[in-house]
């Protein structure tokens, strides 16, 4: 596969699954726009690509987003790819006392981050018969009780809204999916604050809830996404891949 001279936003990509998928396009020759909110994980990345435009910016805000895709254009002319990646977890009950507000926020960068940066990327992608990819889960399609309800409900709603956008860009030449990605081993239990005991206890007991008995590395995620971004998928719209290791097949 080759990405040369394709120009592709990759959000959230300071880390996980998003630093992943930005490495690996860049090693396939894209120019490649990283957009995060940590400079110095977004710096350690960009160190791993070739001449990457690094974009500091927080996708809730409308003003960074428009940033996000005017700065790309201005700087390489162009938008070919996007990939919505940046997404947050709040695990929450509904009977919480600040559950709303934990759905706002996680619907803000889950869900309306996405809806935004479409919005204003698809112009510039049907010039170029583009096409656009968003992370979802699984926990769109079953409910995962860690995750919390916030996080369920918005990638269901990220799916749903895949398959709209991609109906709707069809007749312009414009692919749109959705990958569905179960237990990644990314720094997000780390993020949490846990010790690396609890760590590895946590990875441990999330393997043996998938049928491989087994986790996905970031670079598996990366993977498809290249696949699904490149000519090689230029049949697939509107659909949602799931990379899970058969933790929806997997039987208590």
């Amino acid at each position: 596969m080759s990405f040369n001279d394709k120009v592709v936003i990759v959000t959230g990509s300071s880390s996980g699954i998003g630093a992943a998928i930005a490495i690996k396009l860049a090693e396939h020759g894209a120019k490649v726009v990283l957009v995060g909110r940590n400079q110095k994980k977004l710096d350690q990345v960009a160190r791993k690509c070739n001449n990457p435009l690094v974009i500091t910016a927080e996708v809730t805000k409308q003003e960074d987003v428009k940033r996000i895709i005017n700065d790309t254009v201005k700087h390489f002319g162009k938008l070919d790819i996007l990939i919505n990646n940046a997404g947050i977890s709040n695990p929450s009950s509904i009977l919480d006392d600040n559950a709303i507000e934990t759905f706002k926020q996680t619907m803000a960068t889950n869900l309306n981050a996405v809806v935004h940066l479409t919005h204003l990327a698809a112009p510039h992608i049907i010039k170029t018969k583009g096409n656009i990819i968003n992370i979802s889960s699984i926990a769109s399609m079953r409910v995962t009780a860690f995750l919390g309800f916030a996080y369920n409900t918005s990638k269901a709603a990220v799916d749903h809204f895949t398959r709209s956008v991609a109906s709707e860009l069809a007749s312009s030449g414009v692919r749109v999916n959705s990958v569905n990605p179960g237990p990644v081993k990314t720094d997000i239990v780390e993020n949490m604050g846990k010790t690396k005991v609890e760590e590895e206890a946590f990875w441990a007991g999330v393997k043996t809830q998938t049928g491989l008995n087994r986790v996905s590395d970031p670079e598996e995620i990366a993977d498809l996404v290249l696949f699904l971004a490149s000519d090689k998928a230029k049949g697939i719209t509107g659909s949602a891949f799931v990379s899970d290791n058969g933790a929806l097949i997997k039987s208590n």
